[in-house]
């Protein structure tokens, strides 16, 4: 049994690098300590305790990683420092031996943070507490929505396909999910909360079901019979699990929106064999094609990195063909990363710096494009939209069904509301366009 009085009247501070999946965590991790007296301290406030979840995607997301956790230590001194996240299970000894952190939680421990937190008493400099360890197979759930207004339901944790570039499956372990009975408990709870909006998170949510014998798409069915919960979104899904029955189904469905997130990763087909991806571009296009086919409204996000290894002109030229003949919306541009201990390093040719940053500017401009054209379509045409909170100051947002950013000026009785506006004009920066009232 835990004694929670050691944490009346402390305060914390949140930090999180990288996806939906850790943001989903990290909103949890604040649940569990808000439930245990802890309150998420105000701005310019200094916390008693500070907690980091960390990326590790690219050596870019660990730089930045180091970087928060050596700020955070300063903005906040003799705070009790908790580090998480890939970043925390890929490289535990690195992450203890900077000065200030105390806790280093591995990816099945942020269960346990209480236990760890217990005795809230800063360590030594390089004698952080390490609690990650290799062999990761328990599923935490997690669903929450942090300061949001949307809910993060995660469906699934870890990896199985071993991509060349890639660590996450050493980081997060192998595909794991829980039941689809407790996915849908903790839906009608959101439903309970006045949740309207749940986002299914997970690192290969096309996977759901290796470990309880059930599928994606059973979860899929049994999410959209909730009663309360107007929307739901999928999350990153590769194009090999992205099956024609579950296109199909969202396309009819009750509750899932015309929105689709797909990792694309190169448009050639030599590229991804080097990735050792598990489709290819015919497949990829196949998919595309289908969704439009049933639903022609909807948006379409892609994940695209550039300058792998093995990626030469000719093959980022075919990749970017087959790109800009794709009907998509927006394209999630990622700069290649050496990552230790992956395949993707016996590759030889290597791609310059600056040859992928002009790669990944022509793809950056290609979104552009897409999303633009995209948005102009719904000009003057009504439409429903999910109203969010917003920082104070700034105009207010939401999301149409196909995931077009709105703006209204700032109202915060609208906040987590469903209100039908017309859409004008584009707004001042291009990225929204402006609601008004129907």
């Amino acid at each position: 049994m835990i004694d929670t009085t050691v944490f009346q009247d402390k305060t914390a501070v949140y930090y999180t690098l990288g996806c939906k999946l850790n943001f989903s965590e990290t909103s949890t991790i604040g649940k569990t300590l808000r439930e245990a007296g802890v309150r998420t301290a105000r701005k310019g406030e200094k916390a008693d305790i500070c907690v980091v979840n960390t990326c590790s995607v690219t050596e870019m997301a660990d730089k930045k990683c180091r970087q928060a956790i050596h700020r955070l230590i300063k903005q906040h001194p003799g705070a009790f420092v908790v580090v998480t996240g890939c970043y925390a299970q890929l490289k535990p000894d690195a992450v203890a031996k900077i000065d200030g952190v105390d806790i280093v939680l591995g990816a099945e421990q942020k269960k346990d943070l209480l236990q760890y937190l217990g005795t809230l008493q800063k360590h030594e400099v390089g004698e952080a507490h390490i609690s990650a360890t290799k062999d990761i197979r328990a599923f935490v759930p997690s669903c929450s929505r942090g300061d949001r207004t949307r809910y993060f339901l995660k469906v699934q944790d870890g990896c199985d396909y071993y991509c060349s570039y890639c660590t996450i499956p050493f980081a997060r372990g192998r595909s794991r999910n829980g039941t689809v009975a407790s996915m849908v408990d903790q839906a009608r709870q959101v439903a309970i909360e006045g949740g309207k909006e749940i986002v299914l998170t997970g690192v290969n949510i096309g996977d759901f079901g290796k470990s309880t014998g059930e599928t994606f798409f059973d979860l899929v069915r049994a999410l959209d019979e909730i009663e309360g919960i107007e929307r739901y979104r999928i999350s990153s899904i590769e194009p090999n699990l992205l099956t024609d029955e579950i296109i199909d189904f969202v396309s009819k469905s009750k509750r899932f929106m015309p929105h689709f997130h797909i990792p694309l990763q190169s448009g050639s087909d030599d590229v991804l064999k080097l990735m050792r991806r598990k489709y290819d571009t015919a497949l990829f296009a196949s998919k595309i094609a289908k969704i439009k086919e049933v639903m022609p409204h909807a948006f379409i996000g892609v994940d695209v990195i550039v300058g792998t290894r093995g990626e030469t002109d000719d093959f980022f030229e075919d990749a970017y063909n087959f790109i800009a003949d794709l009907e998509v919306t927006q394209l999630h541009v990622f700069s290649y990363s050496e990552r230790p201990g992956t395949q993707a390093l016996k590759i030889e040719h290597i791609v310059t710096p600056d040859e992928k940053h002009r790669r990944s500017q022509r793809l950056l401009a290609l979104s552009d494009e897409k999303t633009h054209a995209f948005y102009a379509q719904y000009i003057g045409k009504s439409m429903k939209v999910l109203l969010e909170k917003s920082k104070p100051g700034t105009p207010m947002h939401g999301f149409t069904d196909n995931y077009i950013r709105v703006e209204i000026p700032q109202d915060e009785s609208l906040d987590n509301t469903i209100v039908t506006l017309h859409l004008g004009d584009f707004t001042e920066d291009k990225t929204a366009l402006n609601g008004l009232s129907d």
